[in-house]
């Protein structure tokens, strides 16, 4: 059996968002995304939603039926059912408003499954005398500094990713479809236990940045094969991506080599302290003297931890690249790649957790 976070590390999670509710003056937090459910419950569950009150126990929302197994799978005791979903909506809002008699209240979305943002609009119109805010940086913050139990769970989740691609880069050569390729990793990530594991595989000559499978797509010689995987464990990910030239390509080589330059220089200026934007300039200088300055997308970290992609995320989000790194953060890179038409992508990437020093996880 995988090992469960503490209860008491769960509790200690909920208080400190409570403290933050405090000073912003919230009443409640309406947890609606997968990845801060499992945070505050322990438990991956679809159609998530945990009402979190600033006093009192918190409030799951599950379907009818499932209530018994729920219990059976985490800490909330108060669990209430509904059978569709406008009577979860309708139930939410009657407890918001009449049981809990909340006047400002914080709604979490994202970029995430099951985060929708018609929830986020039929919750305002049925509580029209409700201040709906957002809460979703307040738990990114929380989210972003992990406690050693997170640490553990990702170490173990980047063993199972640097084996799923050591087997699948193992499977490149010419004529194997990108498709056959990910099935070598899915194979051994799932064998290993994975819940949710994810793989790209990008078969030049076209590059693409997150190579969705394609059976159509065949590894050719004198092009770059990328393989990018995110392994789970516990519901914690590790990223991990190599890419292997296949046959002559010279514009391939020269493009991994400095890839090798870019990745080692990252890894010696992330530190605690340091701005990631002032990181990325530097590796640009790099980018800039072999030619490839025009092939490489910006950015060059992201976080990893209950998503395989979370805060802080340079490549998506521009002011987090003013962001300090912080001793805790697990942080993914290389993870921004070359895109150089004609060979393909090429990317180096692994999963480092910040201290004194980085320690590599994949």
């Amino acid at each position: 059996m995988r090992p469960g976070i503490p209860v008491e590390v769960l509790k200690a999670r909920l208080e400190k968002l409570r403290r933050r509710m405090e000073e912003r003056g919230l009443d409640t937090v309406m947890i609606r995304t997968l990845s801060s459910f499992r945070y505050f419950t322990g438990v991956k569950w679809l159609r998530p939603a945990l009402l979190i009150p600033l006093d009192g126990e918190p409030i799951a929302f599950v379907a009818r039926g499932e209530e018994e197994g729920f219990k059976r799978m985490t800490w909330i005791r108060d669990v209430r059912t509904f059978v569709e979903g406008g009577e979860l909506m309708s139930k939410v809002s009657s407890t918001v408003r009449s049981e809990l008699k909340a006047r400002r209240v914080r709604l979490d979305y994202s970029v995430e499954r099951d985060s929708y943002s018609l929830f986020y609009e039929m919750f305002k119109r049925l509580n029209p005398g409700v201040e709906v805010v957002d809460v979703h940086e307040d738990l990114a913050e929380l989210r972003m500094i992990k406690d050693e139990w997170e640490r553990e769970l990702i170490r173990r989740a980047g063993e199972l990713a640097r084996k799923a691609l050591e087997r699948a880069l193992s499977t490149v050569e010419p004529g194997v479809a990108e498709t056959e390729v990910a099935a070598e990793a899915y194979y051994s990530l799932y064998k290993s236990g994975c819940e949710d594991p994810l793989v790209y595989v990008n078969a030049g000559p076209g590059p693409r940045v997150h190579a969705e499978l394609l059976s159509s797509v065949r590894v050719r010689t004198g092009t770059t094969v990328t393989i990018v995987v995110g392994a789970d464990y516990g519901g914690y990910y590790a990223n991990a991506a190599r890419t292997v030239v296949v046959g002559d390509c010279e514009k391939g080589s020269e493009a991994l080599r400095a890839m090798e330059r870019v990745y080692e220089l990252a890894v010696e200026l992330t530190r605690p302290g340091a701005r990631f934007i002032d990181v990325i300039r530097a590796l640009d200088r790099i980018y800039e003297e072999e030619g490839l300055l025009s092939h490489r997308l910006l950015g060059y970290a992201h976080g990893v931890g209950l998503q395989v992609e979370e805060e802080p995320i340079t490549t998506i989000i521009p002011r987090h690249r003013f962001i300090r790194v912080r001793r805790g953060m697990t942080l993914a890179m290389v993870h921004a790649p070359l895109l150089i038409h004609g060979v393909g992508q090429v990317k180096l990437e692994d999963t480092f957790l910040v201290g004194d020093e980085l320690e590599k996880l994949t």
